[in-house]
């Protein structure tokens, strides 16, 4: 039986590096974790979900295909392998180096930065935090710069009609990001991505709209952030142009 995971999960699983144990907050259905331990890269997934319906599912998904499920993050002895399951409000019961690597997938750019400012025990810490916003990746981004951490990859993936942007992060070790950078980060122009002009043409369409409605706009906080979105449009115009052909 196939397992019916998306593209933009499957490339979250592809940046997630091998490792024992990794949290999948927001689990839904819980194919991402189902996944990862059907392809060996982590021992344990400790799945999340703020609704007892979704960890249902995800328990109900994970018997189905044979994946083994423990009560609990702990997991007991350290060969185990499988799933647990753990109603939490984003990481409020996760423990402290429980797991190694972080997935935040499917939710708003601003909720992911919400969850990881709950946890402040990652600040510094050896953790990957794999992350997938559906919107706001550019606030996202400012708020990763402003906190010193580091996106050290950023892939693109076509799903349906959408395109989606996924970050691998660095809880440490990063610098603030200039307005171009936030919504085109350094990780993302290294990566040469298939996707990467598609993607170019779509911000400076999205900041081009921008600075025209701020330019027509007559209310004080518009005007106060035209400068913002002025200089991350002709810092993307520029990259568009350095990558056409």
């Amino acid at each position: 039986m196939k397992l019916p995971i998306s593209k933009r999960l499957l490339l979250c699983a592809e940046l997630v590096p091998p490792c024992h144990t990794v949290a999948d907050v927001g689990t839904d259905h819980g194919y991402l974790g189902i996944h990862l331990l059907q392809a060996g890269i982590c021992r344990r997934v400790i799945a999340a979900d703020l609704r007892e319906k979704p960890l249902a599912s995800a328990r109900a998904n994970a018997a189905a295909y044979g994946i083994p499920s423990l009560t609990g993050a702990a997991g007991g002895d350290e060969s185990w392998r499988g799933m647990c399951f753990i109603q939490s409000d984003g990481l409020q019961k996760l423990a402290p180096g429980s797991f190694q690597s972080l997935v935040l997938a499917g939710m708003g750019g601003d909720l992911i930065a919400g969850i990881l400012s709950g946890a402040s025990w990652l600040e510094g810490g050896d953790y990957t935090l794999i992350l997938q916003p559906q919107s706001g990746a550019n606030d996202l981004r400012r708020w990763i710069g402003e906190r010193g951490w580091l996106i050290q990859r950023e892939r693109l993936v076509r799903d349906g009609h959408f395109l989606y942007a996924v970050l691998s992060v660095l809880p440490k070790g990063g610098d603030r990001l200039s307005p171009g950078e936030q919504y085109v980060s350094p990780a993302l122009r290294r990566e040469q991505d298939p996707l990467y002009c598609a993607y170019l043409a779509r911000m400076c369409r999205a900041l081009e709209l921008t600075v025209s409605g701020i330019t027509c706009s007559t209310d004080p906080a518009d005007l106060a952030r035209a400068p913002y979105y002025q200089a991350a449009l002709e810092e993307v115009q520029a990259l568009k142009g350095s990558a056409e052909p």
